[in-house]
C-alpha cells in the first residue's frame, strides 16, 4: 500500500488520537514532490539536480495554539506516534469524516515528467547562444530552468479531504556585460503553474534577448540623478512593489501581531480612489495558482482593496478562527516540514482606464521605470528601497535617456495615495515570497502607474 492510500484508510483512527486531550482543530498534511533544476553556465551545464522528496506533518490547534510533527518514513506507527505525541496522550477524540472532497490538478499540455535532460539542456543552450550573440561586450550568461510536480493530500477532523497535482515551471537568464570599464546586470524570468508549452507561449531566446539587451544598454546609461520625482511605473515593471511594499500588509497573522501598517483600517481609505488590490490563487497558469492551499482550502479571489477603501485581509485557518471568519484559501507553507501560514498567491493592481502611453505624454519630467530589481520593506511601516533595473527619465511628455544606480525610496502606503493615473494595461512577473524562513511560488502584476512623488536614489544632484 503506498503512502497516501495508507493515509485516506487510517486517517480517521490518527486525527482520533491527535483530538484524544481536545483541541480545535487537527490535520494530516500528505506531499510528494519531484524537482528538476538545471544550470547553464560559462558556455557549459554545470549542474543538474534531480529529487524526489515525501513525507507527512502533522497539526493540533489547541487553545489558539500550534503544535506540528512530520516525518519522512511513513507508516501508520510513526503516524499514530506523531498524533499521540503531540496531544500528549493516547485515546479517542471527536472527529468527522467524509463530509467533503475536493480533487484538483494543473492542466498542463507539456509535462515536465515526459521530457529528459536532453530536451532541458537544449533550451539553456538556444538561450546561451542567443545572449551570446550580441558580441563581445557580454561577458557572462547564466541560464537557469526549474520545474517541479508537487502531489499534496490534507484530511483533517472536520471531514474534509483535498487532493491537488500541481505542476510549475521557472526560467531565467542572467546577462553580465561590460566595456571594459562598467559592469551591468540584466536579468529576465519567465514561469507559471504550467508545463514546457510555456517556452511556445515565449521562445527561451525571447527571455536571453530581453536580459541581454537589458545588460548593454545600462552600459550607455547616464548615472541617476538623486532627489524627489514623479514616478511612472511601467506594467512591464510587473508587481514588486504591490507585493512587497502594501502585499504583506494584509496578511492577517502580522496584522493580528500588529506587525501591519493596515491594522485597525478596515473600512477606511488607504489608497487613491483610482486603485483596487486584489489576491487571487484561482488565476491559471499563473506561479501562484492552485486549486487548494497547503491546508485543503479552495483558491479564490480576494478583494483587498476596493476604489481605494481597505475591504479585506488574507487569512489562513488559524488566523480565521481567531476572528471567527473563514480561511481565503491563503494558507500555504513550502513543505511537510513546515506549519502553514498566511501568504500571498498572484496579487495585483487591477487595469484602469488611462492609456499608457498618455500617462507618459502627461508627465512633464520624471522617472520611467521599465523594470524593478530588489529591495527591502519594513512591513510595520511600509518603508520601501527598491532597485530599479532599467529606468529612463521623462522630459516634456517624452522618454529620453537611460539612468543606472537608481533606487526608489518611499512608503507603500503612501504611494497608493499618491497614484493619479492607472493605465489599461496589466503586467505580471513571477517570484519567490519569503516569510519565517519558508519561501513558496507567487506572481504578482499592475498596470503602468504614475505616482506624483517618489525619492529618487542616485549620484547625480
Amino acid at each position: 500500500m503506498n503512502a497516501k492510500d495508507l493515509i485516506k484508510e487510517k486517517a480517521g483512527y490518527i486525527l482520533s488520537n491527535l483530538l484524544c486531550n481536545g483541541g480545535e482543530y487537527g490535520e494530516i498534511f500528505y506531499e510528494k514532490s519531484i524537482t528538476s533544476r538545471m544550470q547553464l553556465e560559462d558556455n557549459k551545464i554545470d549542474k543538474v539536480q534531480w529529487g524526489i522528496d515525501e513525507g507527512v506533518g502533522i497539526r493540533l490547534i489547541k487553545d489558539g495554539k500550534t503544535y506540528y510533527g512530520y516525518i519522512t518514513d511513513i507508516t501508520y506507527e510513526n503516524l499514530l506516534e506523531i498524533a499521540r505525541t503531540l496531544a500528549k496522550g493516547s485515546g479517542h477524540g471527536p472527529v468527522a469524516i467524509g463530509k467533503k472532497r475536493i480533487v484538483g490538478w494543473t492542466e498542463v499540455i507539456i509535462d515536465p515528467e515526459e521530457k529528459d535532460l536532453n530536451y532541458r539542456a537544449e533550451i539553456l543552450h538556444r538561450a546561451n547562444a542567443k545572449a551570446r550573440s550580441y558580441g563581445d561586450k557580454i561577458k557572462q550568461v547564466l541560464v537557469v530552468l526549474m520545474d517541479k510536480t508537487r502531489d499534496i493530500m490534507v484530511i483533517n477532523s472536520l471531514g474534509e479531504s483535498a487532493e491537488d497535482l500541481q505542476k510549475r515551471v521557472v526560467f531565467f537568464t542572467e546577462v553580465v556585460a561590460s566595456d571594459g570599464i562598467n559592469l551591468q546586470r540584466g536579468y529576465e524570468s519567465l514561469g507559471g503553474a504550467k508545463g514546457f508549452e510555456i517556452f511556445e507561449e515565449s521562445p527561451p531566446e525571447l527571455v536571453a534577448e530581453k536580459a541581454a539587451k537589458r545588460a548593454l544598454l545600462m552600459l550607455s546609461a547616464k548615472p541617476a540623478p538623486a532627489g524627489q520625482f514623479t514616478v511612472v511605473l511601467s506594467g512591464e515593471a510587473g508587481g514588486t512593489m504591490i507585493h512587497e511594499a502594501v502585499g504583506h500588509g494584509f496578511e492577517a497573522d502580522l496584522v493580528q501581531k500588529g506587525l501591519s501598517v493596515y491594522k485597525g483600517k478596515l473600512g477606511q481609505k488607504v489608497a487613491s480612489e483610482l486603485i483596487t488590490v486584489i489576491d487571487d490563487g484561482s488565476l491559471q497558469g499563473k506561479n501562484g495558482y492552485f486549486v487548494v492551499d497547503d491546508e485543503g482550502v479552495p483558491s479564490q479571489r480576494t478583494v483587498l482593496i476596493e476604489n481605494g477603501y481597505l475591504v479585506g485581509y488574507m487569512y489562513d485557518r488559524l488566523s480565521a478562527m481567531k476572528e471567527g471568519k473563514q480561511s481565503t484559501g491563503n494558507g500555504r507553507r513550502q513543505s511537510y516540514a513546515h506549519i502553514p501560514m498566511v501568504r500571498m498567491t498572484n496579487t495585483f493592481i487591477a487595469s484602469g482606464k488611462d492609456n499608457p502611453e498618455d500617462i507618459i505624454r502627461d508627465t512633464k519630467k520624471g522617472v520611467f521605470v521599465v523594470k524593478m530589481g530588489g529591495g527591502e520593506v519594513n512591513t510595520v511601516t511600509g518603508d520601501f528601497v527598491f532597485e530599479i533595473m532599467e529606468g529612463y527619465m521623462i522630459e516634456n511628455g517624452q522618454i529620453t535617456y537611460p539612468i543606472r544606480s537608481a533606487t526608489l525610496i518611499g512608503n507603500g502606503p503612501k504611494v497608493l495615495q499618491d497614484v493619479d493615473a492607472v493605465g489599461w494595461d496589466l503586467g505580471w512577473s513571477i517570484g519567490t515570497c519569503g516569510k519565517d524562513g519558508q519561501g513558496v511560488p507567487v506572481s504578482d502584476a499592475q498596470p503602468t502607474l504614475r505616482i506624483r512623488s517618489l525619492i529618487l536614489g542616485g549620484t547625480e544632484v
